[in-house]
């Protein structure tokens, strides 16, 4: 039972020592995956091929040898839009269904080469652009905690497996809210590194070819405890970590904390996510932290400059990605276009035609959207954090993002502005489902936004199985 409870730190100096084999902790992670086969979180496995991986670390250690890097015999999980080999690489489009990466990306290499063992690759939304991880090539993902609900999206099968307990952490990607909104939705913790920190580029779709040029787009780690987030993102990111931070040196005692009111959501926050914030924000006061509840109102038009800058980044129309991957709105967008759960494609193909829609008044008008909110938050939060939910309420029940299209919008501006977001559980509503908050930082800031989430893990529990969680 306490495999799966402990980080995948824990389990590593476990496997260590001696007090487990590696075998032993990925069987129980691969039975665990196949008895939650009906979320389809892991679209194709390399189970058999992970257990002689695990055999391979033990020999190593039963001959008193090194097993290899700090995550020696520790499982994990990658979404399957970034490329590991012998497994598919679909981003869930049709045109995609038989493409098989021929090798990992830098991101999956620096996993292996510090010991990680892949069980393999996870459900995502289609083309990741979705709050609902959905496709024809692999189905859909259900939420571990009430299968009827959403797993969120992009980096929905990652959210399923790592909060089932299938997974002690695994890799996803954001470019607005896609690993966030399913860490969210499925209680774990999800960070989004501060922008050219980890190359991101590999993945399928990419903004562009060089990630350190990008503020929208980049990959991180998810899993069930915080504390396995920095030595994560250290063995993840480019210099060897160097960037950072060191999480021990932050003094929450006069830290700034900042919670907004009257911010991005259109409709009222869910009294629970709501509750949950704002016990984070006095959880930090009771430890030295300067926290205000301040409004911030410039935070209301961010979906409009999202959407702009988007396309901005991308370089070229949204829909002319799908032309790049060989796709056909015969074939396939269609559908994509009218279903419930393409609402971020939607708003793209919008975001395509906002410059020939507006007059050069109302472009210049979105810019000037952009710049009060870049000022409006970064002049509140400085060095310190901001507390911001990334959706108004719990996973809601499948379709349930239908008409709703402002929703990822409390996750996409912090891609926008390129700051550090950490996503912290902080226990459930009365029906069992997860609820959470962004821990949100300027540029660089990674280490401050994870101890954050390292304090509120310690007052709030943190993940918790699915089997253990009361309902009303």
């Amino acid at each position: 039972m306490w495999i799966r409870d402990a980080s995948a730190t824990e389990i590593a100096a476990a496997i260590r020592a001696g007090e487990v084999t590696s075998r032993q902790v990925v069987r129980f992670h691969v039975d665990r995956l196949r008895a939650g086969s009906a979320l389809t979180s892991v679209v194709a496995d390399r189970y058999d091929a992970a257990l002689d991986e695990a055999d391979a670390v033990d020999a190593r250690i039963a001959a008193g040898e090194s097993p290899g890097g700090p995550l020696a015999g520790v499982p994990c999980t990658v979404k399957e839009s970034i490329p590991v080999v012998g497994m598919p690489h679909t981003a869930g489009l049709a045109s995609r269904r038989c493409i098989v990466t021929t090798d990992d990306a830098l991101a999956v290499r620096r996993l292996r080469d510090a010991g990680a063992i892949v069980l393999g690759v996870t459900n995502t939304a289609e083309l990741c652009l979705g709050i609902e991880s959905t496709n024809s090539v692999h189905g859909r993902t259900r939420n571990p905690y009430d299968e009827r609900r959403v797993s969120g999206g992009s980096s929905g099968g990652e959210g399923a497996a790592i909060g089932s307990g299938g997974s002690p952490f695994g890799l996803g990607g954001d470019t607005g809210g896609s690993i966030r909104i399913p860490s969210f939705y499925c209680g774990v913790f999800g960070h989004k590194p501060s922008p050219g920190l980890v190359p991101a580029n590999e993945s399928v779709p990419s903004l562009a070819g060089d990630a350190e040029l990008d503020t929208l787009e980049t990959l991180g780690p998810m899993a069930r405890r915080a504390t396995d987030l920095m030595p994560l993102l250290r063995i993840l990111a480019d210099d060897d970590g160097t960037r950072c931070g060191d999480v021990d040196s932050v003094d929450l005692a006069g830290l700034t904390v900042v919670v907004p009111t009257r911010s991005s959501f259109v409709r009222p926050m869910n009294r629970a996510v709501r509750d949950a914030r704002d016990s984070a924000g006095r959880s930090l006061a009771d430890v030295g932290a300067d926290v205000r509840w301040q409004p911030m109102t410039a935070m209301r038009r961010v979906i409009a400059s999202y959407l702009m800058e988007l396309r901005r980044h991308a370089g070229m129309p949204v829909m002319s990605l799908f032309d790049s991957l060989s796709e056909t709105p015969g074939r396939h967008l269609t559908p994509a276009v009218l279903r419930a759960d393409s609402l971020q494609l939607r708003l793209a193909m919008i975001g395509d035609r906002i410059p020939e829609l507006l007059p050069k008044p109302g472009r210049d008008l979105l810019d000037r959207f952009a710049r009060d909110l870049k000022d409006e938050v970064f002049g509140a939060v400085g060095d310190g954090v901001m507390l911001h939910p990334p959706l108004p309420a719990p996973a809601p029940l499948h379709h349930g993002t239908l008409a709703r299209p402002w929703l990822f919008g409390g996750a996409a501006m912090f891609n926008m502005l390129g700051m550090a977001v950490t996503e912290v559980p902080l226990g459930f509503d009365h029906r069992g489902l997860p609820v959470g908050v962004q821990v949100a930082a300027a540029p660089g800031n990674d280490h401050v936004t994870i101890a954050v989430a390292h304090h509120l893990e310690s007052v709030f529990g943190g993940w918790v199985a699915p089997e253990d969680v009361t309902r009303a």
